[in-house]
């Protein structure tokens, strides 16, 4: 990685003046973000970083000081052309064709594993990760939480996997409890097994809608109750029922998810663990910690006096389990067999105090690796609305923006002849929606705005996918061999120094996701690296200039591409070549 060679060796300079360890400087060596002033320097320490605190009220002027004296022991060499201090920091310039050569020739090499081979991450002990996301309830609305579940556990599955971790991506889906009794009842009333076998998500949904208007029949409430009874009996015919909604709905999911770019290594669902919740009961009894109320149902008191001031309810009066029940039985049977490092579960955050009943019974249950488990929530949208109205399935949202893009290349000035339009219109919607909802903190609730999402200026995926379009078709039209031995004389111009500026820092802004899980640093970064790509395109012509000044551009366009493609890809976008 470009930036390493540059940290270590101002680390190795600073070491012998500070007297600590080089590795305990790299980290405090950071690249500088590209500001609109230019002469910016490329990398900076903190001088705090590196010092103990003194008293608060002269610490400032104290720390510029600091600054300065160890400015003043530090000199130029072959790799730092320049050295000068800001408040609190020690700002180095690099040799600019140094500069040049390195980033480039990184770039290049490492291609797909540009960032990731940081020795930031050296430290980074590799890992199992068994990630929960998506997550959707058969027969019900595959609403908007569902789709921000699926493209962020989709990154951080991404992000995981592309630093070497070893991922098992798992959805989790509602396939059992009471509905699917009133469900049951409803299909055969008024199901129908062609629909079944055509549009399942669909037809199970108009089923479940027609019963729940008759849910509050007493006949209608002791049919759904023998049903669900039934299944949890085994009973063969009811068994073979339920098994085909599961069956073909799983089918349309893969089909649906294969279209967002999404895929699963493993199936489970609540249905997994009815007999295995029952276990998870008996444990609890067994401990001491499953207490009874006067009702006659199943609690667990998490309270730090034991005085039931909070508690979590694990069984219903008649003894039957209930969603944390089993998803108490599914933590332990994913840690027997996977035996991973880290479980995260990506829901909305309503569902925050779930989770934390959840690690906390398992922590009470002597479960040490509870605190390996992770709750990633996010906020909500609002506004996600189609032409033809409220969204119940992930389908309409991909189908209208698919359409909406279609409808607005069609009215561009700039569309060339495109081979698949529709798939085209297809990938730069995604981006689109996954910029939009990837650009605030996942946590953070958001009003979805399609035509702020699907504009071709500004900070959206259609920008980032129009960038990597125009930038392929620039190495398309000039030859686009690997470039190795450029002039990088010819790369000292502002523009060009702000492109490589920006490449150095993408792996710390890889690093900071890989903390936070927090999309929105890569998101920044790549709008951040399309705007300067844009400005270079314009300022740094290929066409018409000398064949090594050409030469060298194009290879400044084509690692800015290649990092702008990595990027793309970790947030779950698959980059277009033509637009």
């Amino acid at each position: 990685m470009a930036a390493c060679y540059f940290r270590r060796s101002i680390a190795s300079q600073l070491s012998k003046v500070l007297d600590l360890p080089p590795e305990n400087l790299i980290k405090s060596i950071s690249a500088v973000p590209v500001s609109k002033k230019r002469h910016a320097a490329d990398f900076q320490l903190s001088v705090a970083s590196v010092t103990e605190d003194g008293p608060s009220e002269s610490l400032a002027q104290d720390r510029h000081l600091q600054a300065q004296k160890l400015a003043e022991r530090l000199k130029c060499d072959t790799v730092v052309s320049e050295i000068s201090t800001g408040p609190g920091t020690v700002n180095f310039t690099i040799n600019r064709e140094l500069l040049a050569k390195t980033v480039l020739q990184q770039v290049l090499k490492d291609g797909s594993e540009y960032g990731v081979k940081s020795e930031l991450f050296s430290t980074v002990a590799r890992q199992k990760a068994v990630i929960e996301f998506s997550s959707p309830n058969i027969a019900k609305k595959f609403h908007i939480g569902h789709l921000r579940s699926t493209i962020i556990g989709n990154f951080i599955a991404n992000l995981k996997a592309a630093l070497g971790h070893e991922v098992v991506r798992m959805n989790y889906l509602g396939d059992w409890g009471m509905q699917f009794g009133l469900l049951g009842v409803g299909f055969q009333c008024f199901g129908n097994k062609e629909k079944l076998k055509s549009s399942p998500l669909q037809h199970l949904f108009e089923v479940y809608v027609q019963i729940n208007k008759e849910a509050d029949d007493e006949n209608v409430k002791k049919l759904a109750k023998d049903f669900f009874r039934k299944l949890e009996e085994h009973d063969e015919q009811t068994l073979s029922l339920w098994k085909q909604f599961r069956d073909f709905s799983i089918e349309e999911y893969i089909r649906i998810y294969k279209r967002l770019g999404v895929h699963f290594d493993e199936y489970s669902g609540e249905s997994f663990y009815q007999e295995k919740s029952q276990e998870v009961l008996k444990t609890l009894e067994d401990k001491g910690l499953l207490q009874k109320t006067a009702k006659g149902t199943g609690v667990v008191d998490l309270s730090e006096k034991k005085d039931l001031s909070l508690f979590s309810t694990v069984m219903r009066s008649d003894g039957t389990s209930l969603y944390i029940t089993r998803d108490l039985a599914a933590a332990i049977d994913r840690m027997n067999k996977h035996s991973c490092d880290t479980m995260i579960y990506v829901t909305d955050k309503s569902q925050s105090n779930h989770f934390q009943h959840l690690f906390q019974i398992l922590k009470l249950m002597g479960y040490e690796w509870a605190e390996r488990c992770q709750h990633v929530s996010f906020g909500l949208v609002q506004g996600m609305k189609t032409r033809r109205g409220e969204v119940v399935f992930l389908e309409d949202v991909l189908n209208e923006v698919r359409s909406r893009m279609l409808q607005n290349m069609a009215s561009a000035k700039t569309t060339k002849d495109i081979e698949d339009p529709i798939e085209t219109a297809e990938k730069v919607g995604l981006a689109a929606l996954i910029i939009q909802d990837f650009q605030g903190l996942l946590s953070s609730d958001y009003q979805f705005s399609w035509d702020r999402a699907l504009q071709s200026r500004g900070d959206t995926g259609v920008f980032l996918q129009y960038t990597h379009a125009r930038l392929h078709s620039l190495e398309q039209m000039h030859g686009n061999e690997q470039l190795t031995d450029v002039n990088v004389a010819c790369l000292q111009e502002p523009d060009a120094i702000s492109v490589l500026q920006h490449l150095l820092r993408y792996d710390e802004v890889l690093y900071q996701s890989s903390q936070d899980l927090q999309p929105k640093h890569i998101v920044s970064y790549l709008l951040t690296l399309s705007h300067l790509a844009a400005v270079a395109h314009k300022t740094l012509p290929v066409k018409g200039s000398a064949p090594e000044v050409a030469q060298a551009r194009c290879c400044l366009f084509q690692a800015a591409r290649s990092v702008l493609a990595n990027g793309m890809k970790l947030l779950g976008i698959t980059p277009v070549t033509q637009m």
